[in-house]
């Protein structure tokens, strides 16, 4: 299994940061806005549309206040096993650090779940870098 990890630094409080994540059903407004560009709940699962057109169903595994972590997992014709997790940690009081992990099969995928959380890195940290407590 193909693991992929982001390490992304916000200029902003942790604590405004995972208020973001944790909106399940906000991706495209809150979170990765031009990444994203719709978001829609069917219970616990959000529909995601990105802007290259994909459409992924992205069903709620956990999310943990405590520990600012929220997991998801995606199962669709080409992925055999995709979970996903983001976790923020405070780095001091006006800035934290994302990591952002997504384990996936088949091999194949890897390159292109690579470069697209790679755009959707830099869109969280454009946009959580704007947002203030």
């Amino acid at each position: 299994m193909a693991s992929i990890q982001k390490e992304i630094p916000i200029a902003a409080p942790a604590a405004a940061v995972w208020d973001a994540v944790r909106d399940f059903g906000a991706v495209h407004i809150r979170l990765a806005p031009g990444f994203v560009t719709d978001t829609r709940l069917d219970g616990d699962v959000r529909i995601v549309s990105f802007a290259n057109g994909s459409v992924v169903r992205e069903q709620l595994v956990d999310c943990n206040n405590e520990r600012r972590r929220l997991v998801y997992t995606i199962r669709n014709q080409r992925i055999t096993q995709h979970s996903a997790s983001f976790q923020i940690f405070p780095e001091g009081e006006e800035r934290c650090r994302m990591i952002w992990t997504t384990d996936v099969l088949p091999h194949e995928i890897a390159p292109y779940i690579e470069q697209q959380m790679e755009l959707g890195a830099r869109a969280m940290q454009d946009t959580l870098g704007r947002l203030r407590v």
